[in-house]
């Protein structure tokens, strides 16, 4: 399938700050990873430290909450804030909950109905 790419914007919860950046859709990601620049950039605040599994083992980061609007839509978000990623990746629990979906053969997310179970 290739890679899919989104413009997104970020915004800390008082919506006092924000941008818009090039994320990458990553399916195999529950949650949004933000790079820690940008978070210290938009004010946004981390709540605890979580042990997260990755393809190299469990590491810990911290979690913090952000808007995140995609194509229109909006909505609070978990997020993870990492020291090591440098760039946006948009994880399954932000698409699902505004209703969007990566078509496989085009790689372009697409609109879907919310699931209740």
């Amino acid at each position: 399938m290739g890679h899919a790419w989104v413009e997104v914007e970020i915004s800390d919860l008082e919506k006092k700050k924000s941008t818009k950046v090039k994320a990458l859709v990553d399916t195999g990601s529950t949650l949004t990873i933000l790079p820690e620049k940008l978070v210290n950039e938009l004010g946004i605040k981390s709540t605890e430290e979580a042990e997260v599994g990755t393809g190299a083992g469990v590491i810990k980061l911290r979690r913090g909450k952000a808007f995140v609007k995609i194509k229109g839509k909006e909505e609070i978000t978990p997020v993870l804030i990492s020291d090591i990623i440098d760039k946006v990746l948009i994880g399954v629990v932000i698409l699902e909950s505004l209703g969007l979906k990566v078509d496989p053969l085009t790689g372009a997310l697409e609109e879907t109905p919310l699931l209740l179970y």
